[in-house]
């Protein structure tokens, strides 16, 4: 496939945001870890995202006005502003798994759902793109992803709990690239990606608050564990906005499943690094997980071959 330089730059950012959500995985996992709660630590990550943004809110506030008024005016769905749920849900998901599987397994099952999830996007015109057709490369490329993910986590066949923690990142993947789609659409509106980043992160917080708010009515309590002393534990939510501000700026440009593509690329290569570097509870990658994350990345090439 031959790149121009406006597509290159998109597809060279994509991976740098797939990198950030490799280490926010692992940071969300260590702190879901010490709090012994997702869902708490998941809040955690978005609240001080949130707080982030809110300090640069006079510096958007006509990009904010600009989404209130397509949504009146009809130009935007309220359901094209709600996609901060599935970032929620992503981040809930590796507070959960990544002390499970680590962050290696985590990418493979994420980009596997996120893949496919992508094809539909394009094909449906969900993003601000346009649909797109679905050539038998890119549909090749999907589903040797979904082949990638069932090797990886092979040497967990045995495991009925830790196939069930891959399934929750691989629906976090679809979910992604719906929101990376509506999301395009939302910054187009506001002829910038920080006011679309800024309602991610007040949908997810309110999503996630709700979501805590029961869980510990049931259980009784506050999470069971203790807030770390480490301050690198809270960057997640900073990473987070680098994340959903990268997807929301260039997805129109070059498409969910390309932009699916180039953050597929960034997130196996920065897991592999992480948990080569830096083993969690999982350990270190072993063959299973190398060979699903290199026939990862076999049909990210594929499939970015119209």
């Amino acid at each position: 496939m031959t790149f121009g330089p406006g597509r290159a730059v998109g597809v060279a950012l994509a991976v740098l945001g797939g990198s950030c959500l490799a280490l926010q995985s692992r940071i969300n996992g260590e702190l879901g870890h010490q709090l012994g709660d997702g869902i708490a630590a998941a809040t955690v990550s978005f609240g001080v995202g949130l707080a982030v943004l809110l300090l640069a809110l006079p510096w958007m506030h006509r990009g904010v006005r600009a989404i209130a008024t397509a949504v009146r005016d009809g130009g935007l769905r309220w359901w094209q502003c709600v996609g901060g749920a599935c970032g929620a849900f992503l981040v809930t998901t590796q507070g959960l798994t990544v002390p499970w599987l680590g962050v290696s397994i985590f990418i493979v099952a994420l980009v596997a759902g996120q893949s496919a999830s992508s094809l539909a996007m394009d094909r449906l015109g969900i993003g601000p793109g346009g649909p797109r057709l679905i050539t038998r490369n890119r549909a090749f490329g999907a589903l040797l992803c979904v082949v990638a993910v069932v090797i990886a986590v092979g040497g967990s066949f045995g495991d009925p709990r830790s196939l069930g923690f891959a399934a929750l990142p691989l629906l976090a993947g679809i979910g992604v690239a719906w929101q990376q789609a509506v999301n395009g659409r939302v910054a187009l509106a506001a002829r910038s990606p920080w006011p679309a980043t800024l309602l991610n992160f007040a949908v997810g917080s309110v999503a996630l608050l709700v979501a805590l708010g029961i869980e510990s009515a049931i259980r009784g309590g506050g999470p069971p564990g203790t807030f770390p002393a480490e301050p690198w534990l809270y960057v997640g939510g900073p990473l987070g906005i680098v994340f959903i501000a990268i997807s929301a700026a260039v997805v129109h440009r070059i498409g969910v499943l390309l932009l699916g593509l180039g953050m597929i690329a960034g997130q196996i290569l920065g897991a592999l690094a992480i948990d080569a570097v830096i083993p969690g509870p999982a350990g270190r990658p072993d063959l299973l997980t190398l060979a699903g994350a290199a026939l990862t990345l076999l049909a990210v090439r594929i499939a970015s071959r119209t």
